[in-house]
């Protein structure tokens, strides 16, 4: 059963057990956040120890790949 958030403001419906980090990658580019020097940043360990995939998520600053995707969740990136 799919679970329908909101990434940036825009409806996206994933697969139920989904982690918002494959969700942002579903979604679009996978980008979560602009580093200080400008670059853009994406997950890339998967195990929430790169800390790249710092998102806001209903207004909470978590990790992307440690997070499961529920119903109606608003993630917001830094792009």
């Amino acid at each position: 059963m799919p679970v329908n958030l909101h990434i940036n403001g825009r409806p996206v419906s994933v697969p139920a057990g989904c982690s918002v980090a494959a969700a942002l990658a579903i979604a679009g580019n996978g980008i979560t956040r602009i580093s200080v020097g400008g670059e853009a940043r994406a997950p890339l360990c998967g195990m929430g120890i790169c800390q790249e995939c710092r998102v806001s998520i209903n207004g909470v600053r978590r990790l992307a790949c440690q997070t499961t995707c529920s119903a109606d969740m608003r993630v917001e990136t830094s792009q």
